[in-house]
């Protein structure tokens, strides 16, 4: 057995059939020799062949006994590939329409808690010949980072599939507790809890005091500024299950290029862009807001060498300086937050509790989140965050599937009720691909959103020196195309 973090345990708890928590990857391969349905059957036999070295994909959940503390993790007997490993085709004409659409519709489908919590769909029917490739995982067996390391287990990088890495010995036989092995073991877990709460009181209370205490950095001065409620505007409604998405792929060489001119770093050109593509579409869409919007900005606390498939993360907020108009002051502005948010997070890291006691926790995470979403009360409250933009540090190299490459590579998250667009970032071989997931009733379209993305790039690109050109970006499609969209 293995016991969920209290991290891991409360994106099962708060779990409800409008907000499903999975984060997933959509990517595209080339043209596979024997087309989709040759190229399904032989992921299908690579993922067997890789099952016994990626021990996330055989677990399940074994809940405590009525619910009063956090499941535990226990091997299953038998996993079922042909469950887990589905076929799907596009209609006739295969757009990239229709390609992102499928995804979208894939991804408001939540995971069976009876089974190990992932989900892979092979999407054929591109016009092009391209091959989709859909994974899910429920956020409660890993956070992004470690959605990089499963990548490196399921993927090659060549197109020599690479044999797994894994002990001679024979793989544990499946676990079956019983009801007492589950209330002792829940016990024992919270027991550790309480003495690892104890022991850090002090240390809390230091760290605390010198976040807030006397301004000792550049950056914490202007800390103040992250700490306040976001404006109302159309992302920030309750929401149902109808899910939207839209990926757009920019060259890493630009942006690298804009981060070295401006003296700012990468992650904040990734923030600059996306706040001036919210400015475009909210324009169109309600108006710009007076007040900054504000966004929730998952950090990774991974140590180095970390291999742990769980979640590793924070989530404070930062100011996105919406209200600014001006392209560089824009950015300077959000460099600045953005600097005092990580400042803080670094101060702060060793004290944010990734773990804590667990009996009564179902219970009222599960009613918080039922009332929660009974209530509607997102449809008044200020919301304490606009928008969720997530940055993670993917792969650099080109990876491979059965032999297959694949060419681009985007990430799909969650949206909840007050939140119904959640911005995910990864590097990819290159590029850095923007996943918009949306909830249809915040978004109804979300490839508007790409456009506006696109054309915040171009306007920050235009700021510098003629030597650098606007980006040939690339959406989930089949060919070259015109960077616009095609819808």
């Amino acid at each position: 057995m293995k016991a969920l973090s209290g991290v891991d345990a409360a994106f099962l708890h708060l779990e409800t059939a409008q907000t499903p928590m999975h984060i997933a990857s959509l990517s595209l391969f080339e043209p596979p020799k024997g087309g989709g349905r040759v190229f399904h059957a032989a992921v299908r036999r690579e993922l067997a062949r890789r099952l016994p070295a990626v021990p996330v994909f055989r677990r399940k959940l074994a809940p405590m006994p009525l619910q009063f503390a956090n499941p535990v993790w226990v091997d299953d007997d038998a996993v079922d590939l042909d469950h887990h490993v589905q076929y799907v085709t596009l209609p006739p004409p295969g757009t990239p329409a229709q390609f992102e659409d499928c995804a979208a519709k894939l991804h408001a489908q939540p995971l069976d808690r009876s089974r190990p919590l992932w989900r892979l769909h092979i999407i054929d029917g591109l016009h092009s010949g391209e091959v989709g490739y859909y994974i899910q995982v429920h956020h409660a067996v890993l956070d992004g980072q470690a959605g990089v390391l499963l990548a490196q287990t399921l993927f090659d990088l060549s197109p020599r599939p690479s044999r797994p890495r894994v002990a001679k010995a024979a793989a544990a036989p499946a676990e079956h507790p019983g009801v007492l092995e589950l209330a002792a073991a829940a016990l024992r877990h919270d027991a550790g809890q309480y003495v690892k709460l104890v022991r850090h009181i002090p240390e809390f209370v230091r760290t605390l005091g010198g976040l807030f205490g006397p301004s000792s950095g550049e950056g914490e001065g202007r800390l103040g500024q992250n700490f306040a409620f976001g404006p109302h505007t159309p992302l920030n409604v309750p929401i149902t299950a109808d899910r939207g998405f839209a990926g757009l792929s920019l060259p890493m060489a630009t942006l690298r290029s804009l981060a070295e001119a401006h003296g700012v770093t990468l992650n904040d050109i990734v923030l600059a862009l996306c706040s001036g593509a919210l400015r475009r579409y909210l324009a169109h869409h309600g108006g710009i807001p007076e007040k900054p919007l504000t966004a929730a900005m998952p950090i990774s606390l991974r140590e180095a060498g970390d291999t742990e498939y769980t979640i590793r993360a924070t989530m404070p907020l930062v100011n996105l300086q919406t209200h600014i108009a001006d392209p560089l002051r824009r950015l300077r502005a959000i460099h600045e937050a953005a600097g005092a948010v990580k400042a803080m997070v670094k101060g702060a890291r060793s004290v944010v509790p990734m773990d804590f006691p667990s009996i009564g926790v179902p219970w009222v995470l599960r009613g918080l989140a039922e009332l929660y979403e009974r209530s509607h009360i997102t449809a008044v409250m200020p919301p304490l965050a606009n928008v969720v933009i997530s940055n993670v540090h993917g792969p650099q190299v080109p990876l491979y599937v059965a032999g297959t490459r694949m060419s681009s590579y985007w990430p799909m998250s969650i949206v909840d009720h007050g939140l119904g667009l959640n911005i995910t970032v990864i590097s990819y071989a290159g590029t850095m691909g923007f996943g918009f997931t949306t909830a249809r009733v915040a978004v109804p379209e979300p490839h508007l959103l790409t456009q506006a993305l696109l054309a915040s790039c171009e306007e920050l690109a235009a700021k510098k020196p003629r030597r650098t050109r606007p980006p040939a970006a690339r959406r989930p499609r089949a060919a070259a195309r015109p960077t616009t969209s095609t819808r």
